[in-house]
């Protein structure tokens, strides 16, 4: 079996709304508990645990376990494969509000 390149882990852990939900929460926070994640989430603390788990393989969130918790946070490096891959279309779309700019003002001197 072929290992995943990490654009196509990073996309498909962030491909769940509920989990990038959570890993929104992780990034809006220092620090963040499974419990903490789970309060108001509406979502089991067992699903919680597997969504970081998905965070955690794709490198986007790190842990500090201290005692019986565990505590999570974002790990920014994780998303630049994700990173690289968008700034590859930003030429094109430079281009694109370039002309666009262009026939604006030729529409609208």
């Amino acid at each position: 079996m072929t290992q995943a390149a990490p654009i196509d882990v990073v996309m498909r852990s962030l491909a769940d709304p509920t989990r990038r939900a959570v890993f929104e929460r992780v990034v809006g926070s220092d620090e963040i508990s499974v419990a903490e994640l789970t309060r108001g989430s509406g979502v089991t603390q067992g699903a919680i645990s597997q969504h970081l788990k998905s965070l955690k393989q794709a490198g986007l969130v790190i842990e500090r376990p201290e005692g019986r918790k565990v505590y999570y946070r974002a790990q920014p490096e994780g998303l630049a494969p994700l990173v690289d891959w968008m700034s590859h279309y930003g030429v094109f779309w430079r281009e694109r509000f370039a002309s666009l700019r262009t026939l604006l003002k030729e529409i609208d001197p």
